[in-house]
């Protein structure tokens, strides 16, 4: 899954460059409208199993958790026509936006934005540099995005150890609405439960112990969320017929 999923032109942010930036409150989440999933940390399991089903899919380094937000290609049922964000929590991948770290020369981490977010202005919002020094705003976003990265690191070890165990199974399935419209969803993985209840009780006890037996129980819980996403597709494509 592509780090810059909803993000439209990349460039290395600057002082030079971008002396002037402001950047504004994100209230409108529009850009995030045409995404279907969105990677997770392992650290978010918690807060997403009470509003996202948790599955996993194929990456670049492996399977990754995604919160599911969508039954259909370009579509996430959690923004309204107004933008507006239909959940209590919100992935950190989204409040991420309008940064994302991209890699210099030498493999050092360099700080990028989506030069065409609406968030940006150059008279009104909080500065990003002052006298060429980052704000505390930016040095704000800076720590978010290096704890975002370090989670990301996490993610992925977790990711192994749990491939590694062989519990991962295949979920593709089909959701239907209630109006008889069926959708099929590929490319999915979940923990197999029964697989999990085969492991030995020394590898059960390494699980309990690193807190990953918890991160399985939450992913497992919140696949029942996944009627939720039919309810909300349901919902919507009454209003999208009307509207023609």
């Amino acid at each position: 899954m592509s780090e810059l999923l909803f993000y439209e032109n990349v460039v290395a942010l600057s002082d030079q460059a971008h002396g002037s930036l402001r950047v504004k409150q994100i209230t409108n989440f529009r850009y995030a409208a045409k995404v279907n999933s969105v990677p997770l940390l392992a650290s978010e399991f918690g807060d997403c199993a009470r509003e996202y089903p948790i599955v996993f899919v194929r990456g670049e380094t492996g399977l990754v958790p995604v919160a599911l937000i969508g039954l259909r290609e370009a579509e996430n049922l959690f923004v309204d026509n107004l933008g507006k964000w239909d959940a209590r929590y919100i992935p950190a991948f989204v409040r991420r936006y309008p940064f994302v770290p991209g890699k210099g020369e030498e493999g050092q981490m360099v700080v990028c934005i989506d030069s065409e977010a609406s968030c940006f202005d150059e008279k009104v919002g909080e500065p990003l540099f002052a006298d060429g020094k980052p704000t505390k705003q930016l040095e704000h976003a800076l720590n978010f995005m290096r704890d975002f990265q370090q989670g990301a690191m996490a993610t992925e070890a977790i990711c192994t150890r749990l491939h590694a165990l062989d519990l991962f199974r295949d979920a593709d399935s089909v959701a239907r609405l209630n109006d008889g419209t069926q959708f099929r969803l590929n490319g999915m993985s979940v923990v197999d439960e029964e697989k999990l209840r085969a492991l030995d009780k020394e590898v059960v006890f390494e699980l309990f112990s690193s807190g990953l037996l918890g991160l399985i129980h939450a992913h497992l819980i919140s696949l029942g969320n996944l009627a939720g996403l039919v309810d909300r597709l349901s919902k919507r494509r009454p209003a999208a017929k009307s509207a023609k």
